[in-house]
Protein backbone atom coordinates (compact mmCIF):
# COMPACT_ATOMS: atom_id res chain seq x y z
CA UNK A 1 0.00 0.00 0.00
CA UNK A 2 1.49 3.39 -0.91
CA UNK A 3 2.08 5.90 1.87
CA UNK A 4 -0.43 9.20 1.91
CA UNK A 5 -0.16 12.33 3.42
CA UNK A 6 -3.16 13.86 4.62
CA UNK A 7 -3.98 17.43 4.54
CA UNK A 8 -6.82 19.34 5.77
CA UNK A 9 -9.37 18.20 3.29
CA UNK A 10 -9.22 14.73 5.31
CA UNK A 11 -10.71 15.87 7.82
CA UNK A 12 -13.96 14.47 8.60
CA UNK A 13 -16.73 14.33 11.58
CA UNK A 14 -15.08 13.24 14.91
CA UNK A 15 -14.64 9.13 14.79
CA UNK A 16 -14.00 6.15 17.42
CA UNK A 17 -12.99 2.79 17.81
CA UNK A 18 -10.09 0.94 16.34
CA UNK A 19 -10.46 2.17 12.55
CA UNK A 20 -10.38 5.70 13.94
CA UNK A 21 -7.64 5.11 16.24
CA UNK A 22 -4.99 3.31 13.61
CA UNK A 23 -5.96 6.17 10.65
CA UNK A 24 -4.84 9.05 13.62
CA UNK A 25 -1.70 6.90 14.23
CA UNK A 26 -0.98 6.75 10.64
CA UNK A 27 -1.27 10.25 9.79
CA UNK A 28 0.44 11.39 12.86
CA UNK A 29 3.13 9.55 11.51
CA UNK A 30 3.19 11.73 8.16
CA UNK A 31 2.66 15.30 10.50
CA UNK A 32 5.97 13.30 12.14
CA UNK A 33 7.98 13.02 8.70
CA UNK A 34 7.02 16.48 7.54
CA UNK A 35 8.59 18.00 10.76
CA UNK A 36 11.67 15.67 10.30
CA UNK A 37 11.54 17.13 6.62
CA UNK A 38 11.57 20.50 7.83
CA UNK A 39 13.93 20.25 10.33
CA UNK A 40 16.56 18.40 7.96
CA UNK A 41 18.43 21.21 7.51
CA UNK A 42 18.95 21.86 11.47
CA UNK A 43 21.37 19.43 13.60
CA UNK A 44 20.96 19.04 17.32
CA UNK A 45 24.20 18.11 19.46
CA UNK A 46 22.87 15.19 20.75
CA UNK A 47 23.16 15.30 24.46
CA UNK A 48 20.07 14.72 25.73
CA UNK A 49 20.08 17.34 27.72
CA UNK A 50 16.66 18.39 27.02
CA UNK A 51 15.46 15.23 27.81
CA UNK A 52 16.31 16.02 31.46
CA UNK A 53 13.26 17.32 32.26
CA UNK A 54 13.49 17.99 35.63
CA UNK A 55 16.67 20.11 35.31
CA UNK A 56 15.12 21.96 32.03
CA UNK A 57 11.65 22.60 33.87
CA UNK A 58 10.04 21.60 30.36
CA UNK A 59 8.68 19.01 28.78
CA UNK A 60 6.93 17.91 25.68
CA UNK A 61 3.10 18.72 25.38
CA UNK A 62 1.30 15.55 23.63
CA UNK A 63 -1.91 15.01 21.78
CA UNK A 64 -3.77 12.06 22.36
CA UNK A 65 -2.20 9.81 19.39
CA UNK A 66 1.34 11.19 19.88
CA UNK A 67 1.13 9.28 23.14
CA UNK A 68 -0.69 6.19 21.51
CA UNK A 69 2.42 5.91 19.66
CA UNK A 70 5.07 5.87 22.59
CA UNK A 71 2.49 3.06 24.47
CA UNK A 72 3.01 0.81 21.44
CA UNK A 73 6.47 1.49 20.70
CA UNK A 74 7.60 -0.51 23.83
CA UNK A 75 6.62 -1.47 27.03
CA UNK A 76 6.29 1.50 29.41
CA UNK A 77 9.54 2.25 30.93
CA UNK A 78 9.81 2.72 34.84
CA UNK A 79 9.96 6.27 35.88
CA UNK A 80 13.41 7.92 36.17
CA UNK A 81 14.61 8.67 39.64
CA UNK A 82 16.89 12.10 38.01
CA UNK A 83 13.27 13.72 36.90
CA UNK A 84 14.85 12.59 33.15
CA UNK A 85 12.13 11.82 29.96
CA UNK A 86 11.15 8.03 30.99
CA UNK A 87 12.32 7.27 27.64
CA UNK A 88 15.98 8.03 27.46
CA UNK A 89 18.41 5.36 27.66
CA UNK A 90 20.09 4.54 31.20
CA UNK A 91 23.27 6.41 29.76
CA UNK A 92 20.90 9.55 29.35
CA UNK A 93 22.37 10.09 26.07
CA UNK A 94 19.82 8.51 23.94
CA UNK A 95 16.46 8.32 22.85
CA UNK A 96 14.62 4.87 23.63
CA UNK A 97 11.74 5.58 20.76
CA UNK A 98 13.35 7.65 18.51
CA UNK A 99 11.43 6.80 15.53
CA UNK A 100 7.94 7.88 17.86
CA UNK A 101 9.38 10.23 19.86
CA UNK A 102 6.71 13.63 20.30
CA UNK A 103 6.46 16.56 17.96
CA UNK A 104 8.07 18.59 20.32
CA UNK A 105 11.29 16.41 20.39
CA UNK A 106 12.06 16.85 16.87
CA UNK A 107 11.28 20.72 16.78
CA UNK A 108 13.97 21.46 18.38
CA UNK A 109 14.06 24.08 21.18
CA UNK A 110 17.66 24.24 22.05
CA UNK A 111 19.52 27.24 22.28
CA UNK A 112 22.37 24.71 20.73
CA UNK A 113 20.67 23.96 17.46
CA UNK A 114 22.67 24.64 14.24
CA UNK A 115 21.24 25.29 10.88
CA UNK A 116 19.63 27.89 8.87
CA UNK A 117 19.01 31.54 11.24
CA UNK A 118 15.42 31.12 11.17
CA UNK A 119 13.62 28.05 11.93
CA UNK A 120 10.18 26.60 10.27
CA UNK A 121 7.91 28.36 12.70
CA UNK A 122 5.01 28.47 9.70
CA UNK A 123 5.35 25.19 9.24
CA UNK A 124 5.98 23.75 12.50
CA UNK A 125 2.16 25.85 13.22
CA UNK A 126 0.62 24.16 10.48
CA UNK A 127 2.22 20.70 11.56
CA UNK A 128 0.52 21.58 15.42
CA UNK A 129 -2.75 22.17 13.93
CA UNK A 130 -2.79 18.92 12.17
CA UNK A 131 -1.98 16.94 15.01
CA UNK A 132 -4.79 19.03 16.79
CA UNK A 133 -7.14 18.11 13.99
CA UNK A 134 -5.95 14.44 14.54
CA UNK A 135 -6.50 14.33 17.95
CA UNK A 136 -9.84 16.08 18.16
CA UNK A 137 -11.23 13.44 15.62
CA UNK A 138 -10.26 10.34 17.76
CA UNK A 139 -11.16 12.28 21.20
CA UNK A 140 -13.29 15.70 20.91
CA UNK A 141 -13.42 16.10 24.32
CA UNK A 142 -9.51 16.76 24.84
CA UNK A 143 -9.16 20.08 24.24
CA UNK A 144 -5.50 20.53 24.46
CA UNK A 145 -2.31 18.67 24.80
CA UNK A 146 -1.36 16.89 27.92
CA UNK A 147 2.59 16.74 29.52
CA UNK A 148 4.63 13.67 28.77
CA UNK A 149 4.91 13.13 32.70
CA UNK A 150 1.19 13.80 32.58
CA UNK A 151 0.15 11.19 30.14
CA UNK A 152 2.87 8.71 31.78
CA UNK A 153 1.59 9.11 34.94
CA UNK A 154 -1.75 8.76 34.36
CA UNK A 155 -1.08 4.86 32.77
CA UNK A 156 1.74 3.88 34.99
CA UNK A 157 -1.07 4.64 37.93
CA UNK A 158 -4.07 3.47 36.19
CA UNK A 159 -5.01 -0.13 36.13
CA UNK A 160 -4.66 -1.50 33.25
CA UNK A 161 -8.40 -2.24 32.62
CA UNK A 162 -8.29 1.73 32.49
CA UNK A 163 -5.98 2.23 29.93
CA UNK A 164 -8.00 3.74 27.00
Amino acid sequence: MARRDWDDADDEAPASGTRALERALQETRTVYRQADEAYAPYSCPASGECCQLAVTKRQPWLWLPEWELLKRSKPLPPPRADGACPYLDAAGLRCTVYADRPFGCRTFFCQRIQGPARQPSDEVSRLLLRLERISQRVMPSLRGPRPLLEWYAGVSTAPAREER
